[in-house]
This record gives structure tokens, C-alpha cells and sequence, in this order.
């Protein structure tokens, strides 16, 4: 459990998130995500990355039942730096990020995938911030990237989701496969682009982040001001307890 690296070609690097049963990422888990990213970037033998997955789904956000059991405001906290730290950390990283994405895609995964420089996903796999239904706000800022933004509206107000395939349709997600296939194809694009020049991949990298009409950090940590307002007001802990609630009723026998 946790978060690993390996190195399965030269140039590559793959970064897998690991935390059962749903890979939502406590606060520990949003920082070693980003430590990891980070130092495949540090690598200069490494061309490019991979951000990839194991169990059930790509990544379900920051792990709320950490929020509600943690007195006060430190995980909260804890998580929104976290959660912006590991966003940084994919859209900084020096060599591309290839996202691979199965299963869900909710909230923080989004943030992830956002900021990724390309996205290949598996047939069953969908994305959504069903942030308003949990008593939060943010990543707006990195479905805005994915989708048009009358649709980044109505999905975010509306809390629903968008299939791989719909996505493609967008242009964000460059191949749709069938699950079994979903590393394979992932590293295929990883090794195309493995093959350009490491330095020439490292400037394209920085100049593209360069031209960026948002800067997507900025912007994000602006959104998470609202959650932390909504968390004061006595609004997020509604939601979160009513999460909470539905989710203990559907882990039981």
C-alpha cells in the first residue's frame, strides 16, 4: 500500500497509487505522491512518466473519513496542501506525464489527470468532482482542461460524470482500450515519447507550461479557499457526515 515507482523501460518511469479499498489518499498519501513525481522529474534518466493506478479505480480524492475523524481543521489543511502539492508536483514535473486511468476518476484524480499532459484510459473509466455533494469546492480549475466549460459547469454543478469515450470525443483523452490493455497502451505512448531527445522533451515541457493562458496553481489554491469558507460556515460538515453515513451503511454486510 502506498505509493511506488519502477522503471519498467529506460527513459521510463511509473508511478502507481495504492491505497484500498477506493485509493482515496490521505493526507500523507496526496505528499508522497508528490515526492514521488518530483523526483522521477529529478531523474535525468528518465523521459517521461506515467501515473498509473492499482485496485478499483484510478483515484476517488482526499480520504474524508480522515477529515471527520480528525478534530479541528489540521487534515483539512493537511489535505488541501497535500491535494495542491501532488497537482504541482504533475503539472511541474520535468519530463511529461502520461495519465492512465481506470475505473473512477472523482475529485482529487481529476486534479491529477487535469494537470497530466496526456491521458490514456480504460473503456470503463469516468471522471467527475462530485465536490458540492461533499461538502467542497475545487478542481474546476483542472476539469476546465478536460472539457469545454459549459460542460465543466453543468458537471461540477451538477455533480455527474463523463465516460472515457465522451472524453476522447473532447480530444483529452488520446486512447480508450479495454481494461486488460489500459498498461500496455499507456506505456506505448510513454515510449513514444520516450524517444525524443531527453533535453529537447525537458524544454518542450517547460515552454508549453510557459504558454498556459491559467496558471493552473494559482487558480486552484483560490477555489480551495471556498472549501476551507464552507468548512467554517458548517456547510462541508453536513455533507461530509451524510457521506460518511451512506458509505458505513454500504460497507456493511
Amino acid at each position: 500500500m502506498g505509493v511506488s515507482t519502477a522503471h519498467p523501460e529506460p527513459g521510463i518511469a511509473v508511478v502507481t497509487v495504492d491505497y484500498p479499498p477506493v485509493n482515496a489518499l490521505p493526507v500523507h498519501g496526496w505528499y508522497a505522491l508528490a515526492e514521488a513525481v518530483r523526483a522521477v522529474g529529478a531523474d535525468p534518466a528518465v523521459r517521461c512518466a506515467v501515473l498509473a493506478a492499482a485496485g478499483r479505480g484510478f483515484n476517488a480524492g482526499v480520504d474524508i473519513k480522515e477529515l471527520q475523524r480528525t478534530p479541528g481543521h489540521h487534515a483539512l489543511i493537511g489535505a488541501n496542501r497535500g491535494c495542491a502539492e501532488a497537482f504541482s508536483a504533475v503539472y511541474e514535473c520535468a519530463v511529461p506525464v502520461v495519465a492512465a486511468v481506470h475505473g473512477f476518476c472523482l475529485g482529487g484524480g481529476i486534479g491529477l489527470v487535469g494537470n497530466a499532459d496526456a491521458v490514456v484510459a480504460s473503456e470503463d473509466a469516468t471522471f467527475g468532482l462530485p465536490e458540492l455533494d461533499r461538502g467542497a469546492l475545487g478542481a474546476a480549475t483542472h476539469l476546465a482542461r478536460l472539457v469545454p466549460q459549459h460542460l465543466m459547469r453543468t458537471l461540477y454543478y451538477t455533480s455527474r460524470t463523463v465516460t472515457a469515450r465522451e472524453l476522447h470525443r473532447h480530444g483529452s483523452v488520446w486512447r480508450v482500450v479495454p481494461r486488460p490493455e489500459l498498461p500496455d497502451a499507456a506505456l506505448q505512448l510513454a515510449r513514444d515519447i520516450a524517444a525524443k531527445d531527453g533535453a529537447l522533451l525537458r524544454m518542450a515541457k517547460a515552454a508549453l507550461n510557459g504558454i498556459d493562458p491559467v496558471d493552473v496553481r494559482r487558480s486552484y489554491r483560490f477555489e480551495q479557499g471556498f472549501t476551507f469558507e464552507a468548512n467554517l460556515s458548517g456547510i462541508a460538515d453536513r455533507h461530509r457526515d451524510a457521506f460518511v453515513s451512506r458509505s458505513t451503511r454500504k460497507e456493511r454486510p
